[in-house]
């Protein structure tokens, strides 16, 4: 049920991205937003390393709240918050979430919690 559930939710928000955002929109200018990056992005814990040179991260963004859900069997990021910093970029705040930048076009994260550190180098 909960894979169910998830992939219902990844149609969902693939749909979405078709449908109504272009790579010019800034996550900042929105309520809501979907986009994907793609790139260079890595996961690694205490068992397990992930690396790719061509992975995506798709972003959502409701209110004040961004998501990260990444391709390669790396676990998602999500309820992340963010503060401006400089003109349209964007860099997050609050505990273990440090380290993620975005704007319109770049996405760049080095984040560690729990022994976890995901990696991101990615544009759209």
């Amino acid at each position: 049920m909960k894979k169910t559930v998830q992939i219902f939710s990844m149609l969902l928000i693939a749909l979405t991205v078709m449908v109504s955002c272009k790579k010019d929109t800034d996550p900042a200018d929105r309520d809501f937003f979907v986009g994907t990056y793609k790139g260079t992005v890595s996961y690694r814990n205490g068992q397990t390393t992930i690396n790719s040179s061509d992975g995506k991260v798709t972003v959502s963004k409701v209110g004040e709240t961004y998501n990260f859900y990444f391709g390669n069997n790396i676990p998602d990021i999500t309820g992340v918050k963010f503060e401006k910093s400089g003109d349209n970029t964007y860099v997050s705040v609050g505990s273990g979430l440090t380290g993620i930048t975005i704007d319109e076009d770049d996405l760049n994260m080095l984040v560690t919690k729990d022994g976890q550190t995901w990696t991101a180098d990615c544009d759209r």
